[in-house]
């Protein structure tokens, strides 16, 4: 559907509208309607695929070119609505205007109806693949408890109370005992800890592991922040290890598992528990480097972060920082499930709509 408008290359916004308006109206149903929806603003759209030309073109006319798709998708997600809304009402209309309700042919068409299997959310998905990446690079996986110690959580990795770094986390504290001492996990970095003092006792160091979990802060949820999200911690301790190792590990990941045109970024950033340490960010799958809303218009999502683990924090495990050296990275498990898949709006990944589930 409207694919012709876009045979040569170009995009052509006006002719694509002409034809989605005209779909919309051919609904005659609302289930009819969900599926012009999902062939108008699905992943694998003329609408999509003309997102993903955008970088083709120069730079002058992509960020035009961007404007028009964009007015065009929340356009037709207006009719849309508008249309669903005038369906609703007039098959809820049918329905009253019936003489009587025969429940026996309902209950039969019931039994005659096969029931639609399940299958996993599209973050636990990400977080399985997510996972046989790094095992296939040699790295184990790890899990830790959703409610950690002020230790484990902060001070161990070198956050003591009244540090400055404790104001970029929000936390979600438990009224157990006393206040302040145990708190939802606000990263995945609490693990490593505890998988280095693990380490120590069994004399199992080297170490190469990822831990993946679920974590909580007190953010407003928007287009590219959730309050509760899912992250991906990973640690690696051996000795003569540098940040080129860490750098290397990342492009290594990205590459493995976004594809190979989309590549990694690190720009330098501060986390107490490591030093030096960087912001780790991707090239944004949904404009292909162009800008777009999800990427605030930089061509670039922020994944999370990485660096070498910093001596207090092996000190804090008991490891031996001048026999020792490690780095560490973290990222979010939702923001890969968003670049890989192009989801527009993580909200949607809590929203449990069965029309967006169904395309995973």
């Amino acid at each position: 559907m409207a694919k012709g408008s876009l045979s040569s290359g170009a995009i052509d916004p006006t002719a694509l509208e002409a034809e989605s308006l005209q779909a919309i109206g051919a609904a005659t149903s609302t289930e009819a309607l969900d599926e012009v929806e999902a062939t108008l603003l699905g992943k694998r759209s003329a609408l999509a695929t003309a997102h993903r030309r955008l970088g083709q073109l120069d730079p002058e006319t992509r960020r035009s070119a961007g404007r028009e798709l964009n007015d065009l998708r929340a356009r037709l997600e207006a009719v849309i609505a508008e249309r669903r809304a005038g369906l609703r009402a007039d098959e809820r209309s049918a329905v009253l205007e019936a003489d009587r309700l025969d429940l026996s042919e309902v209950v039969l068409e019931g039994l005659r109806t096969p029931l639609r299997r399940g299958h996993r959310h599209l973050v636990t998905s990400t977080r399985d693949a997510l996972e046989d990446v790094f095992v296939a690079m040699g790295f184990t996986v790890a899990e830790g408890p959703e409610a950690e110690t002020d230790w484990y959580n902060f001070e161990a990795l070198n956050i003591p109370p009244a540090h400055p770094a404790r104001g970029m986390y929000d936390s979600f504290y438990l009224d157990v005992g006393e206040p302040e001492t145990v708190v939802l996990r606000t990263h995945t970095s609490p693990v490593q800890i505890r998988l280095m003092e693990a380490a120590v006792a069994a004399g199992s160091i080297p170490i190469h592991s990822v831990m993946p979990g679920r974590c909580y802060r007190r953010d407003t949820a928007d287009a590219s922040h959730l309050p509760v999200f899912h992250q991906v911690e990973g640690v690696v301790v051996d000795r003569g290890l540098t940040f080129a190792d860490l750098a290397g590990t990342i492009e290594t990941f990205t590459a493995a598992y976004f594809g190979p045109e989309v590549h990694s970024r690190l720009r330098p950033a501060y986390f107490p528990f490591t030093e030096p340490s960087a912001e780790y960010d991707i090239t944004c799958t949904i404009c292909l480097g162009a800008g777009c809303r999800t990427c605030s218009g930089t061509g670039w999502l922020e994944l999370g972060g990485c660096g070498m683990v910093d001596p207090a924090v092996f000190d804090a495990a008991g490891i031996d920082p001048l026999e020792w050296s490690g780095f560490a990275f973290g990222f979010g498990i939702d923001r890969c499930a968003q670049m890989r898949h192009e989801v527009a709006d993580l909200r949607n990944l809590l929203e449990s709509d069965v029309r967006f589930l169904r395309q995973f």
